[in-house]
């Protein structure tokens, strides 16, 4: 099981670790653990005109976390908060076997569909994310 769920597409995408590092000045940091394992991460964000222009993490985990953060950086400019919840909403179900993969760079993450307990690695650095639309509504 290890094998086929942290496969090369994996690997290379934690290696790269898109939008690590932090930002000079952030307007919004939104920090999440995951209890069960250990993974954290922390989400710096400028916003422009209510859209993501910038985004940086400090993550701490397991392949899966980093890679899942590496690609976030990746899909989060030019995309509001909301749109952010979205996304991690529709990745929670696609994880889940229902649906369509949200978005075709996180198709890499399919073998974790079938590991239950790996989910919230993936989500982690979205659920992050989803936090700034909380934050914004509040």
């Amino acid at each position: 099981m290890s094998a086929r769920l942290y496969h090369e597409a994996i690997l290379a995408e934690a290696r790269r670790g898109e939008g690590a590092g932090r930002l000079e000045a952030p307007e919004r940091v939104v920090e999440r653990d995951n209890p069960l394992c250990g993974d954290r991460i922390r989400l710096e964000v400028q916003l422009r005109d209510g859209r993501v222009v910038a985004l940086r993490h400090t993550t701490r985990g397991c392949l899966l976390t980093r890679a899942a953060a590496s690609l976030l950086a990746r899909l989060a400019p030019g995309r509001t908060p909301a749109e952010l919840a979205e996304l991690d909403r529709r990745l929670e179900h696609w994880l889940a076997g229902a649906g369509e993969v949200p978005d075709e760079a996180l198709a890499l993450f399919a073998p974790v569909r079938e590991v239950s307990s790996r989910h919230d690695c993936v989500r982690l650095p979205f659920m992050a994310a989803a936090a700034l639309a909380r934050e914004e509504a509040s």
